[in-house]
This record gives structure tokens, sequence and C-alpha cells, in this order.
């Protein structure tokens, strides 16, 4: 059809299959434990399961207007400065989203212009970059150094320029378990007020911490609450990754705008899967977070233990529910190569690290998700064991 007018946009060209999907496919033609893909498989609470069939029962109507919050962001009791320290009036300065990554997109689409640039420490979640690909936003990397993932100020300064608009932030992070200390957010915040930066700030494993450390939400500093868009949800603290309720935080002055694009681009996430999430928030105490943590320490240090046994070396994650090792024990030339060689070799599916860099980097890397039920865990875990 040689110059026809029906083509892709320039737009997909950019836009490839990731990594994490690869292997998970791979894994299923295996038949393999899949480590790869960050699909949370625990037990939905009780209380939030509930409450979603009771809302479906009741034939209950949940209709609002995208400006306004819907029920989980009002039962997050955010005028009281809950468990993140942000105070937010839920009924202009939440908007409930398409999951997480909806939320994301909307604040993108609400606050950037095409060429703007957009600091991403690496290694990065690629939905991360992708969601700024699509609204043509430029990402400019920063990246982090293992062990602890720490950043250089000095390389955060050199790629700020006069079209940078923002730094997205992860914390505690997808794929490297970095949770951002207070110390490093007060550094980072004096940067975004001094050369005007907004502040993305995605916080979806803000409940996922060990070792007694806690979180710090950038959109709680005094300093950049005005200008921060916090993004998170309950798709890990709930285990509903397929439900599709998220939420984002920010200065009424962004929030109806963000709250205007969601409506024109997802209209709503899915009504009876609000109601079964805002009983959650309201019903489970504490506990619920504490065992939440107790249980994935665990589930952490089970991973840990297997994986250096088979010879990969690392930093245990000090947030989220990944591990992202040096596996250059493994052969092969690539992370790619080493993921599929592992996965040969034990039937265990990890994402090659190169899928969290943009211009090389990684490839000596790869990353396990352990979100699994203890069954599933142990499995791996004596797979890899075996074919060490």
């Amino acid at each position: 059809m040689t110059g026809s007018r029906l083509t892709l946009s320039r737009r997909s060209e950019r836009i490839a299959k990731a990594d994490i999907r690869t292997m998970t496919v791979e894994c299923e033609r295996v038949g393999g434990v899949n480590l790869a893909q960050g699909v949370c498989d625990m037990e939905v609470p009780i209380e939030v399961r509930r409450a979603a069939q009771e809302a479906i029962e009741s034939g209950v109507k949940l209709l609002y207007e995208a400006r306004r919050a819907g029920p989980p962001a009002r039962g997050h009791r955010w005028e009281d400065a809950g468990f993140n320290g942000i105070t937010a009036d839920p009924e202009t300065e939440v908007v409930v989203s398409g999951g997480a990554t909806g939320g994301l997109y909307c604040a993108c689409m609400a606050i950037l212009d095409p060429g703007d640039e957009v600091v991403v420490f690496e290694p990065f979640y690629g939905y991360h970059v992708n969601t700024l690909l699509a609204v043509d936003a430029v990402p400019r990397y920063v990246r982090l150094r293992p062990p602890d993932w720490s950043f250089d100020p000095t390389d955060l300064e050199k790629v700020i320029g006069p079209r940078t608009k923002a730094l997205l932030l992860c914390t505690p992070a997808n794929p490297s378990g970095k949770v951002f200390s207070k110390e490093e957010l007060a550094s980072l915040a004096a940067l975004a007020v001094r050369h005007d930066l907004f502040v993305l700030s995605d916080e979806i494993y803000e409940y996922f911490l060990y070792d007694g450390r806690k979180h710090v939400s950038p959109g709680a500093l005094h300093a950049i609450a005005d200008r921060t868009v916090t993004v998170s949800g309950y798709s890990k603290t709930f285990s509903i990754t397929g439900w599709r309720v998220g939420y984002c935080v920010a200065n009424r002055r962004w929030a109806a705008m963000i709250g205007y694009v969601s409506d024109l681009v997802y209209v709503c996430a899915p009504s009876p899967l609000q109601m079964g999430v805002a009983e959650g928030i309201l019903r489970l105490d504490d506990s619920y977070y504490a065992g939440l943590q107790a249980a994935f320490t665990r589930k952490r240090d089970v991973i840990s233990r297997a994986l250096r046994q088979a010879g990969f070396t690392f930093a245990d994650p000090a947030g989220a529910y990944y591990i992202l090792a040096d596996a250059s024990h493994l052969p092969g030339s690539s992370g790619r190569d080493r993921a599929m060689r592992l996965l040969e070799a034990t039937g265990v599916a990890a994402v090659p690290g190169g899928a969290f860099y943009a211009d090389g980097g990684g490839d000596d890397l790869l990353r396990f998700c352990y979100a699994k039920e203890d069954e599933v865990l142990e499995e791996a875990c004596s797979r890899l064991l075996r074919g060490a």
C-alpha cells in the first residue's frame, strides 16, 4: 500500500512489547514459575471482597463528577493527614483514577506539554517512561548506584535544563526496592523549588517497607506540597491489581484538570470495586498493615537466601517486593540471554535488567518478584537451588 495514509502513528514506533510480558509468555510456554510479572497473587481481604459483592448485588449506582473523588478517597480521611502525612481535601484535591498507572497518565496529560523534559531515576519502571513518551514528553535519566541505589546530586544538576518541568520519583521503588530517605527527599525538594519543577511521586508500594523503615511522601513536605502530584492506589496493598482503582492527590489547581482528563479517558474506575476498596480502607486497622509487612519481610528473606545460594549478589530491598540481583555469573551477553538461560535451566522466570535502563546498563541484572503465595515461592526457591 505504497503512499497509503493507513499507517500507525509515529508515537507508536516508540512503544515496544515489554520484557516483563515477554518473559511471562515464555514462562507459560515451559510451565515455569513466574517471578517476572509484578502481579500480587495473595488473597484479597474478605472485607474488600464482600463490600464489592454487596455493591454489585444491591445494584448501587455510583455516579460522580470527574472533579470529585470517589468513595476510596473520601474514606481515606485525607483531611486527618493519614499514613503518608498528606493533608488534602478529598472533594477537590483527590482524583480516583483507573489504576495508579491511569492516574499518572492523566497527571502527565494535565501538566506536561510536548517537549517538556522530566527527570527519571534509573533503574526505572517501564510504564513511567512509556507514559512520558505517550504524551510526547522527554525523559532525562539519572542513574542510581548499587548497592544502596544512591544518586549523585551533580548528575542530577547536569540533566536539568530550560525545558525541564518535573521530577518523577518512585518510592518505594520498582525495580530496585529503594526507599528515598527524608534527607534525600529534602534535597530533591530544594532542587524542585530552585528550578521551579513539579514532583510526580508514585507511591503504590507505600505499605511495603522493611527493617523498621518509614514511608516519607514528598507531598507531605511543606516546601513542595503545592507542586507535588502523589500517585498511588490499593492494587498491591489489597492484592487487587486487576481492579484498576488508583488515585492522585494534588493541589486543587492541578487536581481539577487531572480529574477532567481522567473523565475524558477513563470516565471512572469501576464503581462497585471502588466501594470494595473504600470499605477495606475503613475497616482494616493497623494490624492488617503490620501483618502485610511481616508477611512480605518473610517472603523477602526466603527468596533472598535462595538467590544468594544460587550465586546471585544484591542488597536486600528496603521496600516494594522485588529483588534486582547481579546475575553476571550466568552465561550470556545480555540480560535477556541470562534470563532465558535461567528459565531454561530452572523454570524460573525473571525480568532482564535492561528493561529498566534507557541506553545500556542492566545487562548483568535480573529482577525477581516475590509477591507470591508461600508454596509458589518455595517451589521457585527449590528450582533455583536445583539449577545452581
